[in-house]
């Protein structure tokens, strides 16, 4: 059985914990002791409390995050010059230090020491770093006491391993509960929500950012700056969530009141695999803090526990390790060979076995099958050295042989310079000092960074080591640095958190809002939009939250709107604007509505975009506002056909026709017969602007551009079509880019301009009245089309025609130019309905049978016997 393992490791400096010669390394301590728990439990503290009641001390920690947490503590009580801080890739080693804050990789057990303690001793069980916890258990000891830290379920291998050992079971101090499954949107604040990849850690990241206004990240590949960083953004509550992997489970104790795991599977660097009870309880412990309890559960799209695993959780019972992973520690430095032997020894003892081949057993195998490192790695010296070199960690993990290859590059300077060349540290080390790039990008650089600190902490492979280790540490902070503040860019917004953590429904109402002169709305001296018109516009984070905080905003334009409406009352027409491609209407450049179709074509309707008016009085006022602007707008650009229609007040002969003219909106299909207008009544429609043609009464005038792109707005909203925009000036289009658009006629493929389309026909007729005649000359220029389609325009438009036409071969002279023929059509049938007028005329009318001479005849007949 596995116990939990960080998803990040911190592979140290290995030197001393296989091959350590002093003799207080195996020399049984006075006693051994081991205190055993869940989380909550006072382990950690107990350590550090019993070490420092002796005159020195070691202890090891599972991360160099808790290791240098617990340094800082310690060095707050003890003192900078007593205390020491040992990792893979930061020394701090004042002369007279007694006692040494480590990871369990780093542990000096070459030094005598009173005291040694190891945390999280269950690890021995996990696959890939158990041996060096092993190793510990087995070998470690402090001259006069050695404390375990752990979870229970080590308690039967520790009295196995280590017979006579003390074990203390401690209890939690807090309850711990489960509460089931729960939507991201509704998990209460201090809450961690917790993940087992990079991608899923982001993509939570980024819905708590959007739904409760941010989160602080917690990574195990996360610098100790960067982390402790997002630490305080947590702990100073400038936000109420943290997203992390499992690295919080060890020991990383912040103010968590709920944990929430998004997955119950992880990757363990083999094959994916459900998570293990223990490793559950190990996250979700920690919930709670001192006595306070806790709670866990599960949210996102992870289903809820089963109730055997909440029960196991909450009663912290766990089935007990069945097996430790162990490698051998007594290596043979002979050559190459006889260390890989040594390493791969089986294990001695039962409840031993071999883990997985790590990573610098790995390096080492690589490096053996090169000719150039088997020939200078020769003798003890050489092959110890070529240990230490293998076990440089290969943060970076980048899958091929580069790191590999950077091992054996080290190696072969150590060997034949005796160090590591100055220009290899200063090259890798200025190269990563570049802070641009996204978050993955610096994650990467700190990688490097961390080989750069971990070969310059090897102070006998460099002559100024302190200098390269001062030059990766202030890269490395200003990498995290950049880290943080693009994790919190990324994560945070610090106006939403700050405004969500006011406002609820009790105390939104004691709020601070003010809007500036520009528009832009303040609560509580946050930003949280602009006033655009009467429109609230803000990029505060959606959610179930949105509505609070737009409430707040809201009362900030309690006196604003008013005081806009006037504003927009008095403002002349000329501050407003009609775009006649969509109908939105506009004041000083700000968008208030739309028009919508109305009870007329000329009275368009208004439908304003959403605003913030308390009132329906406030609405009204504005529409009214707007509608008067439109009337006025209509009636200008409308000019002639008002006018027009103003005639017929005066001249009531006109009255229909001009009254089915306004109703059309300039252009109506309703001709009269002949008979209905005389050509003198005709001459004076004409010279009041109003044209009879062919298809349409229309008014010339309102082809201008501007009437024009009003009449089709207002057309295709009473109607209810979609509008199409068309170049100003064009007189014709494809039918199919116009078709149903108010002015436009079709002439086969070709749509023209009505009142163009009228004046050619007009034309043509005049010039065929009495015989045929030539086309004008320009005829297709004046259409707007091409001349290869000028034949099927006048075909659509019903002018009789013949094309012009070569001579025969035998006859020379030009062709035959295209001709407008008279339009016999017309005459015979104007012949045809003047017969029948006439006809009707000779007819003798029908006996009336309602007059009183019928009535007599009728009467007659029926007393005739």
């Amino acid at each position: 059985m596995l116990a939990f393992a960080p998803q990040a490791p911190d592979h140290s400096d290995m030197k001393g914990a296989f091959h350590g010669t002093s003799s207080s390394y195996h020399t049984m301590p006075a006693s051994i002791r081991a205190a055993l728990g869940p989380t909550n439990t006072g382990k950690t503290h107990y350590a550090l409390t019993r070490m420092m009641a002796h005159a020195s001390g070691i202890i090891g920690f599972p991360l160099r995050l808790l290791a240098r947490e617990n340094y800082e503590r310690l060095v707050k009580i003890k003192g900078e010059r007593s205390v020491a801080l040992i990792t893979g890739k930061e020394k701090i080693v004042p002369p007279g230090a007694r006692w040494f804050s480590c990871t369990v990789e780093a542990m000096p057990l070459d030094r005598k020491a009173e005291f040694v303690a190891i945390d999280e001793i269950q690890l021995a069980s996990d696959p890939d770093r158990g041996h060096i916890f092993t190793d510990r258990l087995l070998h470690a000891r402090g001259t006069v006491e050695t404390l375990f830290l752990g979870a229970e379920t080590i308690r039967p291998l520790l009295q196995k391993l280590v017979p006579g050992i003390e074990i203390d079971i401690r209890t939690r101090l807090s309850s711990l509960a489960s509460t089931g499954h729960t939507k991201l949107s509704r998990l209460p604040p201090r809450s961690a929500i917790v993940a087992f990849s990079m991608s899923e850690v982001y993509a939570l990241a980024e819905v708590i950012r959007r739904r409760r206004g941010g989160c602080a990240v917690i990574m195990g590949q996360l610098s100790p700056r960067t982390r402790n960083a997002q630490v305080e953004l947590y702990q100073n509550r400038e936000v109420d969530y943290l997203v992390a992997t499992d690295a919080i489970g060890m020991g990383l104790n912040m103010d968590v009141d709920h944990v929430a795991l998004a997955q119950l599977s992880k990757f363990d660097g083999t094959v994916p695999r459900p998570l293990f009870p223990q490793e559950i309880a190990q996250i979700a412990g920690r919930a709670g803090r001192g006595m306070k309890d806790g709670t866990f559960g599960t949210t996102a799209d992870c289903p809820p526990m089963s109730s055997a695993l909440v029960e196991a959780v909450e009663q912290h019972r766990f089935d007990p390790i069945q097996r430790l992973y162990w490698r051998n520690h007594e290596l043979d430095f002979t050559n190459p060979a006889n260390l890989l032997k040594s390493l791969t020894r089986p294990a001695p003892l039962r409840g031993l076995t071999a883990g997985r081949v790590a990573s610098d057993v790995t390096t080492l195998e690589s490096l053996m099958l090169d000719p150039d490192i088997r020939e200078i790695a020769r003798g003890k010296r050489a092959t110890a050295l070529l240990w230490d070199v293998c076990q440089i960690p290969d943060f970076r993990k980048l899958g091929d042989d580069s790191h590999t290859r950077l091992c054996a590059r080290l190696y072969t300077h150590l060997v034949k310079d005796g160090t590591i060349p100055p220009s290899w540290m200063e090259g890798h080390i200025r190269g990563f000092a570049r802070t641009e790039g996204d978050i993955d990008t610096l994650m990467h650089r700190l990688t490097g960074v961390r080989v750069c600190s971990y070969v310059a902490a090897r102070t006998e492979w460099s002559r100024h080591s302190a200098l390269w280790q001062e030059r990766a540490r202030e890269v490395e902070d200003l990498l995290s640095d950049a880290l943080h503040e693009r994790l919190t860019a990324r994560f945070v917004d610090r106006r939403a958190t700050s405004l969500l953590r006011r406002l609820d429904s009790d105390t939104d109402r004691t709020l601070l809002s003010a809007v500036k002169p520009d528009g832009e709305v303040l609560v509580e001296g946050h930003s949280i939009g602009r006033i655009r018109g009467f429109t609230l516009e803000t990029d505060v984070a959606s959610g179930p939250d949105r509505q609070i905080i737009l409430r707040a905003g809201r009362k900030a334009l309690l006196h604003e709107i008013p005081r806009r409406i006037r504003m927009l009352q008095d403002a002349p027409d000329t501050a407003l604007r009609l775009d006649t491609t969509n109908g939105e209407l506009f004041w000083e450049d700000i968008r208030l509505g739309r028009l919508t179709a109305g009870p007329s074509l000329l009275r368009p309707a208004i439908q304003l975009f959403p605003a913030e008016f308390t009132d329906a009085v406030q609405k009204t006022h504005v529409e009214t506002r707007l509608l008067g602007f439109v009337a006025q707008l209509i009636q200008k650009d409308l000019k002639p056909l008002y006018r027009a229609h103003a005639m017929a007040e005066r001249e009531p002969q006109f009255r229909a026709v001009l009254h089915r003219l306004m109703e059309d909106g300039g252009i109506t299909d309703a001709l009269p017969e002949d008979h209905a207008l005389t050509p003198e009544l005709r001459n004076r429609l004409r010279k009041s602007g109003v044209e009879i043609g062919r298809f349409s009464i229309y008014c010339p005038a309102l082809f201008r551009t501007r009437p024009l792109a009003l009449l089709g707005l207002l057309h295709a909203l009473h109607n209810g079509t979609a509008l199409r925009a068309t170049a100003p000036g064009r007189v014709s289009l494809p039918w199919s880019d116009i078709q149903g658009q108010f002015g436009w006629i079709r002439a086969g493929d070709t749509g023209l301009r009505l009142d163009i389309a009228e004046r050619c026909i007009a034309e043509m007729h005049q010039l065929a009245l009495r015989h045929d005649h030539a086309a004008p000359p320009g005829l297709a220029s004046r259409l707007g089309i091409k001349a290869d389609i000028l034949l099927s325009v006048l075909k659509g438009l019903g002018i009789a025609h013949r094309p012009a036409e070569m001579p025969p071969t035998a006859h020379a002279g030009p062709p035959s130019p295209l001709m407008i023929l008279k339009d016999r059509r017309t005459r015979a049938s104007r012949r045809r309905k003047t017969h029948s007028h006439q006809t009707q005329a000779r007819r003798p009318a029908p006996p009336r049978t309602d007059s009183p001479f019928a009535a007599l005849a009728a009467l007659r007949e029926k007393v005739r016997p």
